[in-house]
């Protein structure tokens, strides 16, 4: 979701880190599965990437609703 977004707004760990004041080491593990951040921190580089805490968390919840139901919310009702 991160990576994604830093993707997207062609950025680099370097610079999204730097702006969430946090290690560029530390966001790549985060970007990786590797490291859990506090809500802190997930708020810090979601500001550093132009989105709050509710963006992030609405965005991870699609993605998951979406892995569990990959023929969409029609499939529900078949």
């Amino acid at each position: 979701m991160i990576r994604e977004e830093r993707s997207r707004q062609e950025r680099t760990l370097s610079e999204v880190a730097g702006d969430a004041g946090v290690s560029t080491q530390y966001l790549s593990e985060i970007e990786r599965g590797r490291k859990e951040p506090s809500s802190e921190v997930l708020q810090a580089v979601g500001g550093a990437l132009g989105l709050g805490l509710v963006d992030l968390t609405e965005r991870v919840t699609r993605t998951l609703r979406t892995a569990a139901h990959p023929s969409g919310p029609l499939a529900l009702a078949a």
